[in-house]
C-alpha cells in the first residue's frame, strides 16, 4: 500500500498582513539664549511619563522644515526665535495608528540651532505638561531620547564656536 499525503499535518501557514508605512517629516529645534558657557536651552516636558525633549513637531504642508522649527518652539517652548543653522537630520521608525489601523511610519526629524528672541517658556500649548530653561552643560543628561542628546551635544559644540 503506498502512504497518502496528509492534508493538514504540517504547520499552518496564514498570509502575511503588510502594515502600512507611511512617512512623516518633524522640525524643531535647540533654542538658546546667552554665550559659550553661560548658555541655557530650552527643553520640554511631555506625555503621561513627563518625559524631557526638544520641541518638535510636523512639518504642514507647503511649510519648510526651519518654519515649522520655530513655530514648535513657539508653541511648545513659549519663545520666540531665529534660525541659526541646520544641526541634523535623525530618522528612525515606530509603530502607530492612523484611523484606528496599524501603521509603521519612518520619521525623519530636522534639527536645528535656533537662537532665542523673546517669550516666556511658561507660555507653551496645552500638549506640554512643563517647558523650562536649563543650563546647556546639564541639558543632554535631562533628554529621554539618544538621539536628541547627540543632537544637544552637537549644539552645545556649536554655542560654544560662536
Amino acid at each position: 500500500m503506498t502512504p497518502r499525503k496528509s492534508g493538514g499535518s504540517g504547520p499552518r501557514r496564514f498570509p502575511a498582513i503588510k502594515v502600512p508605512i507611511r512617512d512623516q517629516t518633524s522640525a524643531g529645534g535647540v533654542v538658546f539664549r546667552g554665550e559659550k558657557d553661560r548658555a541655557e536651552v530650552v527643553i520640554v516636558s511631555v506625555g503621561g511619563q513627563h518625559r524631557w525633549q526638544l520641541p518638535k513637531g510636523l512639518v504642514d504642508k507647503a511649510e519648510d522644515p526651519e518654519v515649522t522649527a520655530v513655530r514648535e518652539a513657539r508653541e511648545e517652548g513659549g519663545v520666540t526665535s531665529e534660525v541659526v543653522l541646520h544641526i541634523e537630520t535623525i530618522e528612525y521608525w515606530y509603530a502607530g495608528l492612523e484611523n484606528g489601523i496599524r501603521v509603521r511610519f519612518h520619521k525623519r526629524v530636522h534639527f536645528y540651532l535656533l537662537k532665542y528672541i523673546s517669550g516666556d517658556t511658561k507660555d507653551h500649548d496645552w500638549e506640554v505638561n512643563e517647558a523650562r530653561w536649563v543650563p546647556l552643560e546639564d541639558a543632554a543628561n535631562q533628554l529621554a531620547f539618544d538621539n536628541e542628546r547627540r543632537v544637544m551635544e552637537r549644539a552645545r559644540e556649536l554655542i560654544g564656536q560662536r
